[in-house]
């Protein structure tokens, strides 16, 4: 079995993305969530976090690494082969999946990917798109997605969110990380420190 704080982050975050979805009223769900996007199409978007780790733990180990660390991932396979309309499409589809109990159909994915996870062992490689990329990496991503998604979902429903202070904490570090590998450190490190401020739009992702 892995014994990794990111299995237990993941799993923290999950639950409180799922706590948030369980206070969302009836005429919410059609209401503007983020972009495009209804508020649906957001916990949709938000669940294929979840789902994903099931898919892909499902598929064989590729057997060597070529996307080392959650930073990499964002910044070559997310940046590199991403496609956002297939992403927005995707956002919706899942909300359709959701169905008229978005709280089962959640947690039943949580569950499924716990209990896949659990069955791995030490050094399990993730295959994303014919890439090989640890699994506490992933992890990562996955939780850069939860928490992220989550503040979105609060934000757009007015629900206060309740993620753990070590999930936020695992997110900011994720998007400084990224940040500094595509060259914006020192831009982000003043508008820490009250020295400047992000450009307006400014993302990591």
């Amino acid at each position: 079995m892995l014994s990794m704080s990111s299995v237990a982050i993941f799993g923290r975050s999950s639950d409180a993305f799922l706590e948030v979805v369980r206070q969302i009223r009836p005429e919410q769900w059609d209401q503007p969530g983020l972009g495009e996007w209804t508020v649906r199409s957001l916990v949709g978007h938000t669940a294929r976090a979840i789902l994903t780790v099931e898919n892909y733990l499902s598929l064989d180990d590729p057997g060597s690494i070529s996307v080392p660390t959650a930073e990499s991932y964002y910044t070559t396979v997310y940046a590199e082969y991403t496609d956002h309309d297939s992403v927005r499409e995707r956002g919706v589809e899942a909300g359709i999946w959701l169905g008229d109990d978005a709280i089962g159909a959640i947690q039943g994915a949580i569950g499924r990917a716990r209990g896949i996870i659990d069955q791995q062992h030490e050094g399990r490689i993730v295959s994303i798109g014919g890439m090989g990329i640890p699994l506490e990496e992933y992890l990562r991503t996955r939780v850069f997605e939860l928490v992220v998604h989550t503040i979105d979902i609060s934000r757009a429903t007015g629900i206060p969110h309740t993620i753990p202070d070590v999930a936020l904490q695992s997110t900011l570090a994720l998007g400084v990380g990224v940040a500094s590998a595509t060259g914006h450190a020192e831009e982000i490190l003043l508008a820490l420190t009250g020295r400047g401020t992000l450009p307006e739009g400014f993302s990591v992702v």
